[in-house]
């Protein structure tokens, strides 16, 4: 089932007050009619959560007894505020305000700051790790490229805890928090940053929030009248709320208590950012008379999989676990979710790139399987694999989509063509509204069939591609639509960064993945080390990660294939185990005969039912001694050293003038497969190649990086590169 079938995308419009109600369970019609007085939604994964706020305010709309402009409803990412604001005026209840925390206070301290403080509002920084660095070279305080990003992080934390430098050492030994350097030393840090943020006039985004606290704080007469325009509010994913936006939304409120939250402990997945489920969790404490309602009835997921999610919270401790919620599916039976154990992290990703070739070639969408893994850093070796396998995917937390050049372009020939009204030459022949968006996209490069291979061609058709299932998704919702209202709903939904679904399948870290769902999701990594993520130490942390998995295996509505590998490279020590969380859980996990299975296969899959079935097409990988720095002899266990096969630090003896010729070949293919040249070789494996300058193919084919596939397709050109040969473009092998 795809979400445009489970979920239609432009419903039609309810012709009353009590036809907003149709459709909806007996617990999500509860939340509907609860209008007056603190309201307490208590929602599972997959139970509807959005459906039944946003059916509550339109209700209340509908109903006259609420008056939409009165109505905030926030949330924690523009994607989720442009969502329901889109759902809401499918329901008729225009005019409602659904926006994000920093959205709807950077709107009232724009409008407030001339009349509390004088002037303009001062600049907003794009980027506050530029400002961390001049902090810490004012404090003579040395830090590397990730240790700024853990100071940057470690800043955000503070300051959304509302806790000040003098304070920072006592906080986190209070918090149980790891600091990325000795306290005192961030504190000085976060103190100079706070002076060089005074001194430049600029704020950070988090200032956004505390700004307008202070303004309310200090300004009666302002918080009047912000209360006094909004009369009731909705939280969604109350679980994620932080110190510093529980205090701005008891300033909105007053002394009123016409507040309704949606939250579901069990989802607190952002404590690292100074997030708290105990806003959730102590609601009913501080509103004794509030209206709790328990969402537990999943539409997303299959028993299956609404199984394994139940027994990963079972098996939790903590006041999380205490309120956990068991779901119940509504639909029908599916496959049970399967697990793979890899010798290493490549063959796990082979492993997963082949079974979703298999998926796309029995007709499943791209855009309906999702690739979620622990950490952004794991990505690469999933992008190269289904690369090499010319399969398109998008890697979520990249370029946005309405920022993209081809969807820039495409926006301005339909906002063109609308001008027109329906009358330009390209048109004249065509009647309905998606057959005009086709005509116009046809001069961008969208084609009715996709062009071959998996490189910026097709990432470019993916786009426009999206854009004409959208109209056509219009277009059955509004028969009576017209360009001009098409654009309008772009327009809406760019301000919003509410993305159409392109065709591709979908990589992206857990903590990136909340809130979406797909028919397919692969786990990939869910081993010990990696979930729990090593740094996890304390029992909360490790409930955190184990709430993490709980929101992947929640992300599936259909299949759910769980892996993980021995060893993160290929003669790596098998030393790796399945993730603790899986125990008791996974077949053969309760035995020593389970938890040591299938030692050295590339591939042995066991299901749910205990059955062994084997992957043929995966080699048996010969065992090696671990790989070694050939410069100081370090065992080596980043991909990116594995390729160099030397230390990043050691120094190369890399010939640059072979290097740059690798890399004019490489811009000749990749221009002809239309593909990104990382998808012929990655940079590392072209500077390998350029150190240990190979002479036969042999030697080729033990880089890692290189492979059977891609020395057979490129191993002729790159020896004759190496040799000194220079090849013509016609000469180039394909």
């Amino acid at each position: 089932m795809t979400a445009a079938t489970h979920s239609p995308l432009f419903p039609r419009v309810p012709d009353s007050a009590d036809a907003v109600l149709e459709g909806l369970d007996p617990e999500q019609r509860e939340v509907a009619i609860a209008l007056h007085g603190p309201v307490c939604v208590l929602a599972g994964a997959g139970t509807g959560k959005t459906r039944a706020i946003t059916h509550r305010i339109a209700y209340g709309v509908r109903a006259g007894i609420l008056q939409p402009s009165s109505v905030l409803a926030v949330t924690f990412t523009n994607r989720a505020a442009g969502e329901m604001r889109g759902r809401l005026r499918q329901l008729g209840a225009q005019g409602v305000q659904a926006r994000t925390f920093h959205s709807a206070a950077l709107r009232q301290l724009q409008y407030f700051w001339p009349k509390a403080i004088g002037g303009s509002l001062p600049r907003i920084v794009d980027r506050k790790i530029q400002l961390v660095a001049d902090a810490a070279a004012a404090c003579r305080i040395r830090l590397d490229r990730g240790e700024l990003r853990d100071a940057t992080a470690e800043i955000e934390w503070c300051k959304v805890t509302q806790t000040v430098p003098a304070d920072y050492a006592a906080a986190v030994a209070k918090a149980g928090r790891e600091a990325p350097r000795a306290p005192a030393e961030i504190a000085q840090l976060y103190a100079a940053y706070e002076d060089l943020k005074r001194d430049r006039a600029v704020i950070d985004f988090e200032d956004v929030l505390l700004l307008t606290v202070a303004v309310l704080q200090d300004r009666r007469d302002i918080a009047e009248q912000v209360r006094a325009q909004y009369q009731h509010f909705v939280v969604d994913e109350y679980q994620d709320v932080s110190p510093l936006q529980q205090r701005l939304l008891d300033l909105w409120l007053g002394d009123r208590d016409n507040l309704c939250v949606v939250g579901d402990a069990s989802q607190t997945i952002y404590s690292f950012t100074g997030a708290t489920p105990d806003h959730l969790l102590d609601f009913r404490t501080r509103h004794p008379g509030a209206t709790v309602v328990k969402l537990v009835r999943d539409y997303r997921s299959t028993p299956q999989v609404v199984h394994l999610a139940n027994g990963l919270l079972s098996q939790a401790s903590g006041r999380a676990a205490d309120h956990r919620l068991e779901l119940v599916s509504q639909r029908g039976p599916g496959p049970e979710p399967a697990y793979t154990e890899y010798t290493d992290e490549p063959a796990e990703a082979e492993g997963a790139a082949r079974r979703i070739r298999e998926l796309l070639a029995a007709g499943v969408p791209a855009a309906e399987i999702a690739v979620l893994f622990r950490t952004n850093a794991q990505s690469e070796t999933y992008e190269q694999a289904l690369a090499d396998l010319g399969i398109p995917y998008q890697l979520r937390g990249a370029e946005r989509f309405f920022d993209r050049p081809e969807v820039r372009k495409a926006g301005v020939a339909l906002r063109g063509a609308a001008r027109f009204g329906g009358n330009d030459t390209l048109l004249e022949d065509t009647v309905d509204l998606p057959s005009q968006v086709r005509a116009v996209l046809s001069g961008e490069g969208w084609t009715s069939q996709p062009p071959a291979g998996s490189g910026a061609v097709r990432e470019r058709w993916d786009s426009l591609a999206a854009l004409v299932n959208l109209a056509q998704d219009f277009a059955a919702a509004s028969p009576g639509a017209t360009l001009a209202d098409l654009v309008a709903e772009l327009d809406e939904r760019a301000n919003a960064q509410h993305a159409p679904t392109v065709q591709g399948v979908t990589l992206a870290s857990l903590h990136s993945a909340k809130g979406l769902e797909w028919d397919v999701v692969f786990l990939v990594g869910v081993a010990e080390g990696m979930m729990p993520i090593t740094y996890a130490k304390t029992d909360e942390q490790i409930e955190e990660e184990r709430r993490l998995l709980y929101v992947g295996v929640t992300r599936a509505r259909e299949r759910l294939h769980v892996s993980w590998a021995l060893s993160r490279s290929p003669g790596g020590r098998p030393s790796r185990r399945p993730s603790r969380f899986l125990d008791g859980l996974r077949p053969g996990s309760g035995t020593a005969a389970g938890r040591s299975a299938s030692g050295a296969a590339g591939g042995i899959e066991r299901g749910f039912s205990g059955a062994v079935v084997g992957t043929p097409d995966v080699p048996r990988r010969r065992q090696r001694t671990p790989a070694r720095c050939r410069v100081c002899g370090r065992t080596l266990t980043d991909a990116g050293e594995l390729k160099l096969m030397r230390c990043e630090t050691c120094p190369s003896d890399m010939d640059e003038g072979l290097y740059e010729r690798l890399r004019d070949w490489r811009a000749v293919q990749a221009r002809r497969n239309g593909q990104p040249a990382f998808c012929v070789f990655t940079d590392k494996t072209l500077m390998a190649i350029a150190e240990s300058v190979p002479e036969e193919a042999g030697e080729l084919a033990r880089i890692p990086g290189v492979g059977v596939r891609k020395l057979n397709r490129y191993g002729t050109d790159v020896l004759a590169i190496c040799a000194g040969q220079h090849l013509t473009e016609g000469d180039e092998g394909d």
